[in-house]
């Protein structure tokens, strides 16, 4: 049975919209193009000169069983500024503005249902601007702009970054919303003590230096999927080493320089919870890099476990 859908989304320049989606399970192709406007198969410096009516989008292929559209927009509204009625960051002008095209009626009710909960929850000053539109013929653009944030990976982290964009979702959506006086009645003290107060666990001395079973392990605060036991290494650091996770999603990076030390600190996104740091000296087979994590910050979900406690789609990643 295909469950095989389309979404389509336009959040400003389209190289920074493919990686939020592309690593999710169940998103199975995102494509970058031009939609919205009058001209047939048009090129970048066609749309750029913004007389094509075009808008720079991303078009998504996905499995409605391993994810849904309500999920998509989620993702989407978390990798815009959603108030910005004349582009986003950086890039300014018509090519650049914001918008969710359904292609269906059930799309059309999910997204005015998203965008008012979102109007209503006050998270904004300003009010909502992304347009609801009906989908268009949507035109892949050149192959150069496919995939950019892997083919020029130091140009488009330089771009994230000086656009403004990457400052932005950081500080809008990478919050902790959970109830600090609830998480001390469920976490133990060390799981408090690392994910809310930047603590250190006891190296060699926690749960998951030496654990080495099949699974994934999830944010202990969120259970959102963090790391596989196919990227877990043995390290003689002391505590639980990856070299890389589930999804780059799913965590961001912040500098550290406390304790006099230059060091890269690695939190949730879906929680903001302090995990641990990450390092450039893993093995090079593996990609050299060495996420340090306080298993405190951790739960982890045996495979035979996962489709019962509702993580069957990553069942794919072992």
């Amino acid at each position: 049975m295909n469950n095989s859908s389309i979404a389509t989304f336009a959040g400003g320049c389209f190289w920074c919209m493919v990686k939020p989606f592309n690593q999710w399970s169940g998103v199975e192709k995102v494509v970058v193009g031009y939609t919205g406007g009058h001209k047939e198969n048009p090129t970048y410096q066609e749309v750029c000169s913004k007389n094509t009516g075009h808008i720079e989008a991303v078009e998504i292929t996905y499995d409605e069983s391993k994810i849904s559209y309500n999920e998509l927009l989620d993702i989407f509204f978390k990798s815009i500024d959603p108030t910005d009625n004349d582009g986003q960051f950086g890039d300014r002008g018509e090519t650049y503005r914001t918008a969710v095209f359904f292609h269906n009626d059930a799309q059309k009710k999910e997204a005015e249902n998203y965008i008012h909960n979102l109007e209503s929850s006050g998270k904004f000053d300003k009010p909502i601007a992304v347009k609801l539109l009906p989908a268009k013929p949507f035109y892949p653009a050149e192959e150069e702009h496919q995939n950019y944030y892997k083919k020029n990976k130091l140009h488009y982290n330089l771009y994230f970054k000086g656009s403004g964009r990457k400052k932005f979702i950081e500080e809008n959506n990478y919050i902790n919303n959970f109830d600090k006086d609830k998480l001390k009645e469920r976490l133990s003290d060390i799981e408090y003590k690392v994910t809310q107060e930047q603590g250190t666990e006891m190296p060699f001395q926690n749960a998951y230096n030496d654990h080495f079973e099949e699974g994934i392990y999830v944010d202990v605060v969120s259970g959102k999927p963090l790391f596989s036991s196919k990227d877990k290494f043995k390290c003689s650091c002391g505590w639980p080493a990856f070299a890389k996770p589930i999804m780059e999603t799913a965590l961001y990076e912040k500098l550290d320089l406390s304790h006099g030390m230059h060091r890269v600190e690695v939190r949730s996104t879906s929680a903001d919870s302090h995990l641990g740091h990450v390092f450039e000296d893993g093995p090079r087979e593996l990609g050299g890099r060495r996420y340090c994590i306080n298993s405190a910050s951790l739960k982890f979900i045996p495979k035979d476990k996962m489709n019962e406690e509702g993580y069957g789609n990553y069942l794919e990643l072992l």
